[in-house]
């Protein structure tokens, strides 16, 4: 019996230092895209740093009810519910923006100018992210072994949303690489239409979770 509390424990554990680990680069990643998309005037990275505050929320949810879990206590369902809800509406925002965005770009042919840091910010997304999606997918998976199905659930989701923004960060380094020659312009706003469907479907698993009434 206590080894398997301390197994338990150390699955815990390893899952919280993961989110902690997502919402330190998901902050440093958002503010770079952002201050950087607004300086070379890049729909694709303003796209790309939004989505990433959406995924440091979803972390926060996620640690949250394991945080709830270590301490024994019952996490709240209507509270996780409308923590999706607004995740949801804010993937629905983002997509609205992307278009509204991405039209007015072509539509004046806007180029986005180059932005080092912008790159560097993409570059360190896609050699981290896919990273530690992995290691979120096998601690979801350790935490489902171990009984706590309701927990690895939202786990795996936050998963799909860290490797979300691995497919993000190259799909906009593509773009605002392209942008940097003058007859290819359009790539940076085209680049943040891969958001949209991606968000799409995000935004609709989040508004349909179900809310979480128990730790297993």
């Amino acid at each position: 019996m206590a080894a398997s509390v301390k197994t338990a424990s150390s699955v815990t554990s390893r899952a919280v230092g993961l989110e902690y680990a997502t919402i330190l680069l998901a902050t440093g990643e958002a503010a770079g895209a952002l201050v950087s998309g607004v300086m070379a005037g890049s729909v694709a990275l303003i796209a790309f740093g939004t989505d990433s505050v959406i995924e440091m929320m979803s972390a926060l949810i996620v640690l949250s009810q394991l945080r709830a879990m270590v301490r024994g206590e019952q996490p709240s369902a209507s509270a996780v519910h409308r923590a999706h809800r607004t995740i949801a509406v804010l993937f629905f925002s983002l997509v609205l923006y992307v278009i509204v965005a991405a039209v007015v770009a072509l539509v004046g042919a806007r180029h986005a100018s180059e932005n080092g840091l912008g790159l560097i910010v993409c570059i360190a997304s896609l050699g981290l992210m896919p990273s530690l999606a992995l290691a979120k997918r096998r601690s979801a998976f350790s935490l489902s072994g171990g009984g706590f199905t309701t927990i690895a659930k939202l786990m795996r989701a936050d998963a799909s949303e860290t490797a979300l923004c691995a497919i993000l960060s190259l799909s906009t380094l593509a773009g605002i690489a392209l942008a940097s020659r003058a007859a290819w312009w359009w790539a940076d706003p085209v680049a943040s239409l891969v958001v949209v469907a991606f968000a799409v479907r995000e935004g609709r698993e989040a508004w349909t979770c179900d809310p979480v009434g128990t730790t297993r």
